[in-house]
C-alpha cells in the first residue's frame, strides 16, 4: 500500500469547508481505482488529508483530482500549494472496535 500526505497550513477553514461538502469529496477520492482510505485532521490553523491506495499510481491520481476539486470548488479560498509527503507504507496495524468515522 501507499500513502500521500497532504498539510494544509494558514487555511484555518478548509476542514469545515470540506466537510461540508464531504459527500463530494468520498464520491471523488473513492471513485480512484486502488483507493483503500481517506482521512481529513482539521489543526488550529489548518488542515491534513491522508489518502491510503493500493498503488503510488492512485496516491497520485487523488493528489490531482484533490487540486482540481478545490480550485473548482472553493475558489474564493487562498491557498498555498500544500506540502506533500509520500511513500509506500511500512507497517500497519488497527483495532477495528476503536476505529470511527
Amino acid at each position: 500500500m501507499y500513502t500521500v500526505i497532504r498539510n494544509y497550513p494558514s487555511a484555518p477553514t478548509l476542514a469545515n469547508d470540506l466537510t461540508q461538502r464531504r459527500a463530494e469529496i468520498e464520491a471523488l477520492i473513492s471513485g480512484i481505482p486502488g483507493f483503500v482510505a481517506y482521512y481529513l485532521i482539521r489543526s488550529d490553523n489548518g488542515a491534513t488529508s491522508v489518502t491510503v491506495c493500493a498503488d503510488r499510481a492512485g496516491c497520485e491520481a487523488s493528489t490531482q483530482k484533490a487540486g482540481e476539486w478545490i480550485k473548482q470548488n472553493l475558489p474564493d479560498l487562498k491557498l498555498a500549494a500544500p506540502q506533500i509527503f509520500a511513500g509506500e507504507i511500512a507497517i500497519t496495524f488497527s483495532d477495528a472496535k476503536t476505529v470511527s468515522s
